[in-house]
């Protein structure tokens, strides 16, 4: 069957473009959906894993509208390694994992088409994942991640495309998480919660202050990735959601910017098969909810492989 211990975890590590209508942040840490159809609450048996992530947006839009003049589409391909050493602490399994996401985004304003862009965004690294199994089939698991700086392009750290938008953010984020599976008979009900908390850059000018650097902080973010799935043999049939709040209005020298405050939800069918050694799953995301954010429906295609 397909291996329902493979963790949210592994593909925390990612990021989707968030264009908000009103906001100038681009970017979000977690890659919206990108952890439905796992368990989040449990982590596969020792080994090593590979894992990747395409992740697309194929007519996307900018604002609280679909009529906006603010057009985006955008793919998102996430590589990732997940280490399970076969240790415990704490009682818990422990594992780690790094993903390095690679983006592409097409964005056009009304008339103006503003250009694509190919680049790498932040490396995600998570040097603690712990997962505790309990009784009556249910799993616990907590996580840690950091965003490193280190993307080939941003929208304010002085390396903007010439063309299209900057293909990372221009900050660290710290994300912790919590994750709740209930694994019986083929059934998988999960629920994955992250907050993240990003620094603030000061390194370069912003629109929102002029030509002179200026202290721009993301708001604080807090995203819900949903499972509800039932193996049958070698397939995996179920449905997924997803849901994003960001809790705090973006900041300029410790000033609340308006327009900044994004919420979004959406909800889709999950199918996945398993080939052998090699298991698919695919998502697909009807945004139902969207103010102040990047929208449109999606589609993520996971592959998963075991190394040893």
């Amino acid at each position: 069957m397909f291996k329902q211990l493979f963790p949210a975890a592994m593909t925390a590590c990612v990021a989707l473009l968030a264009g908000q209508a009103m906001a100038e942040e681009l970017w979000d840490p977690h890659l919206r959906g990108v952890d439905e159809g796992l368990a989040a609450g449990a982590l596969p048996p020792e080994g090593v894993y590979f894992i990747n992530d395409s992740y697309f947006l194929p007519d996307g839009y900018v604002g609280d509208s679909k009529s906006t003049s603010t057009k985006l589409q955008s793919y998102v391909d996430v590589p990732i390694l997940v280490w399970v050493p076969g240790i415990k602490l704490l009682g818990a399994d422990y594992a780690v994992a790094l993903a390095q996401p690679f983006d592409y985004t097409n964005l056009n304003v009304g008339n103006y088409e503003a250009g694509n862009h190919w680049g790498t965004f932040n490396t995600a690294i998570v040097p603690g994942i712990l997962s505790w199994a309990l009784p009556y089939d249910l799993h616990a698991k907590t996580q840690f991640s950091v965003y490193l700086n280190d993307g080939s392009s941003t929208y304010r750290s002085g390396n903007t495309p010439a063309a299209g938008v900057g293909a990372a953010m221009a900050n660290y984020t710290f994300e912790p998480g919590v994750g709740l599976s209930w694994l019986h008979d083929g059934w998988n009900l999960s629920v994955q919660m992250l907050y993240d908390t990003s620094t603030a850059d000061d390194r370069s000018a912003h629109p929102r202050c002029g030509a002179t650097p200026c202290k721009y902080q993301s708001g604080d973010q807090l995203a819900f990735d949903y499972t509800i799935t039932k193996t049958i043999k070698k397939w995996v049939v179920g449905v997924g959601a997803y849901e994003n709040n960001q809790i705090q209005k973006d900041q300029v020298r410790g000033v609340s910017m308006p327009g900044t405050g994004a919420m979004s939800f959406a909800v889709g069918p999950i199918v996945g098969y398993n080939f052998g050694p090699l298991e698919v799953m695919a998502t697909f995301n009807h945004q139902t909810v969207n103010h102040n954010d990047s929208a449109g429906d999606t589609v993520n295609f996971r592959v998963v492989v075991p190394l040893y």
